[in-house]
C-alpha cells in the first residue's frame, strides 16, 4: 500500500546499522516489537515511529508488560484495527491513535443448498481463538444432522488439535479441516451459511472482515475486537465462551428464515468500510502527515 510512493523495508528485526536510512518506522506489535522501537528511539528520537496494536497488545500486555507499555509512550502514532480499540488504551494516549481498518478483496457469495445450514469456523487452534466453545456448541447439536460445522485451522496447540480430531471421529457432522491454502480458505467462507468467529481476543479478525466482503453473515463473540468491526449494535452475537449461546444461535440461524438474511443486510452495510482502497488511502494519509510534522531538517 505504500510502494508507490516511498521506498519499504520489511524486517523482523532493526538495529541502528542496518542498510538505509529509514525516515519513519512502522513497528507491528507493542511487546514483540518493543526491543526495534526502544533502538529506533535511541537512535533517531526525531524521526516518528507509527505503532500498529494486535489484539494481545489491546486486550493484555499493555495492561501488564512494561516493555510493551514503553512502546505505546515511544510511539508516536498509535493504530488500532477495529473502531472500539481506542477505548483499550490510556486516555493521555487517545489523542495520538487512529483507527485503520483492514482489507481485502470482494468476492460474490456463492448459492446456498436449503438442505443443510453450513457454519465454518475458520482459526488455528489455540486458547485466543477459543476452539473449545465450538467444539462444545458442536456436540450439543450432535442431533441436528441439518446443521454441518468445519473448521479451518492448523493444530498450534497439540491438545486442541487431539480434541478437534477426537470430536471429528465421534461426530460426522464435525469436520476439522486442518490447514488450508487462503485461497481456498476464501473459497469456503463464500460457500458457507455463516461464519462462526468465538475467538476470546481479537483486534480485527481478517478472517471476520474476508466473510463481510464475501456477502457471508457472521456469528461472533461479544468482544469489543468483534463488534469494532460488525458494528455495537450487531444482531449475531453471544457472549464469549458461551456455548449454549451459540448453538442456540445456529439453531435459529437453521429454522427461522429471516435471521441469515437480518445478518446478511447489516454485514452488507458494513462491507463498504473494508474495501483496499479505503485502507490504503487511510494508511497513506497517516504516514504522510507523520512526515510532514518530522521534517528532515528537525532530524
Amino acid at each position: 500500500m505504500l510502494g508507490a510512493a516511498y521506498r519499504v523495508q520489511l524486517t523482523a528485526r532493526w538495529q541502528p546499522g542496518d542498510a538505509g536510512d529509514p525516515a519513519l518506522m512502522i513497528a507491528l506489535h507493542a511487546r514483540r516489537s518493543a526491543p526495534s522501537i526502544a533502538a529506533w528511539k535511541a537512535a533517531h528520537p526525531q524521526r516518528p515511529l507509527l505503532l500498529v496494536l494486535t489484539g494481545t497488545d489491546l486486550y493484555r500486555d499493555i495492561d501488564q508488560d512494561a516493555h510493551a507499555q514503553r512502546s505505546l509512550a515511544l510511539a508516536d502514532a498509535l493504530v488500532v484495527l477495529n473502531a472500539l480499540g481506542a477505548q483499550r488504551l490510556p486516555a493521555a494516549l487517545r489523542a495520538k491513535c487512529q483507527v485503520v481498518l483492514q482489507s481485502c478483496s470482494q468476492r460474490q457469495a456463492l448459492p446456498k443448498t436449503a438442505r443443510h445450514l453450513r457454519a465454518l469456523m475458520v482459526g488455528h487452534l489455540r486458547d485466543e481463538k477459543d476452539p473449545r466453545t465450538y467444539f462444545a456448541a458442536a456436540r450439543r447439536l450432535a442431533g441436528r444432522a441439518d446443521i454441518l460445522l468445519d473448521h479451518i485451522g492448523a493444530a498450534l496447540d497439540p491438545a486442541l488439535g487431539a480434541e478437534a480430531a477426537a470430536l471429528a471421529a465421534a461426530q460426522p457432522h464435525y469436520r476439522w479441516l486442518g490447514a488450508l491454502p487462503h485461497a481456498r480458505v476464501r473459497e469456503r467462507i463464500q460457500a458457507a451459511h455463516v461464519l462462526v468467529h468465538p475467538s476470546r481476543m481479537e483486534g480485527g479478525a481478517h478472517v471476520v472482515i474476508e466473510a463481510l466482503r464475501s456477502g457471508t453473515p457472521v456469528i461472533a463473540s461479544h468482544i469489543d475486537g468483534n463488534l469494532g468491526l460488525l458494528g455495537s449494535d450487531y444482531a449475531g452475537t453471544f457472549p464469549p465462551g458461551d456455548d449454549a449461546a451459540l448453538a442456540a444461535l445456529l439453531q435459529r440461524a437453521r429454522d427461522d428464515a429471516d435471521m441469515l438474511a437480518a445478518l446478511q443486510r447489516q454485514c452488507a452495510a458494513r462491507a463498504p468500510l473494508f474495501a483496499p482502497a479505503a485502507e490504503a488511502a487511510t494508511l497513506r494519509h497517516l504516514v504522510a502527515t507523520l512526515l510532514s510534522s518530522h521534517p528532515p531538517g528537525a532530524r
